[in-house]
């Protein structure tokens, strides 16, 4: 499968933000979001290819704990599902992080599910040729929710603006999601506009119930790769 990067650092994002875990970044995607903040995986995917057990020997070289199995989108690609299951094997703590279009048996302990909002829709970016796909399999009801059924879960979502939470309610109503599995991040790649839209955004999850995550990453160290 062909891999972006493997890197050592700590989730910057979620309900496990701070935890120290390899990263194993696929490269390729089936959406194209206009924010993209790894747009080496997706709109100009760049990597080299390598073998599930080349993969699994680098993630244990590092001794961590947890491994992150990211992208571009990790359930494209069937050699995910032996990957994670090698990694299991290992003890390692799994979490998959997905748009959650795709769906695929692998061993996970988190399923990450970030469905992409209408304010991903590339529809200026490259003159909008991507828009109609990506606005057609972003938000795939059924696949979110056998992810969420057989999977400990949480949903992220990526809010650009305070007219997003109207589509995110409406989600989270019709997936019966569980609030407390909730997270809502700003979207931003420098650490003064995640503060600017983070400063509201902690208002509205109070009001909803639903967790805040900074992007401890961007906060640390700016949209620099391999962190």
């Amino acid at each position: 499968m062909r891999i972006a990067e493997i890197f050592h650092s700590v989730q910057g994002e979620g309900i496990l933000m701070g935890t120290p875990a390899v990263f194993v970044r696929t490269s390729g995607c089936n959406l194209r979001c206009t924010w993209c903040d790894t747009p080496y995986t997706s709109w100009n995917p760049e990597g080299e290819t390598l073998g599930v057990d080349a993969i699994v020997e680098k993630v244990l070289g590092y001794g961590a704990d947890y491994a992150v199995v990211t992208g571009g989108e990790p359930l494209l690609f069937e050699e995910t599902v032996a990957l994670t299951h090698k990694l299991a094997a290992a003890r390692r703590h799994i979490t998959i992080e997905t748009a959650g279009t795709l769906f695929l048996p692998v061993a996970c302990d988190l399923m990450s599910i970030s469905p992409k909002l209408a304010n991903s829709t590339p529809y200026e970016r490259e003159g909008g040729r991507w828009a109609a796909r990506h606005e057609n399999l972003r938000i795939q009801p059924a696949v979110l929710k056998r992810l969420m059924t057989c999977y400990e879960y949480q949903l992220k979502f990526v809010v650009e603006k305070l007219e997003d939470m109207a589509e995110i309610l409406t989600l989270v109503r019709d997936l019966n999601a569980d609030r407390r599995r909730v997270v809502l991040m700003p979207e931003g790649t420098n650490a003064a506009l995640l503060r600017e839209r983070g400063l509201w955004l902690v208002d509205v999850c109070r009001a909803h119930n639903f967790r805040y995550s900074p992007r401890l990453h961007v906060d640390l160290w700016g949209d620099r790769r391999g962190v």
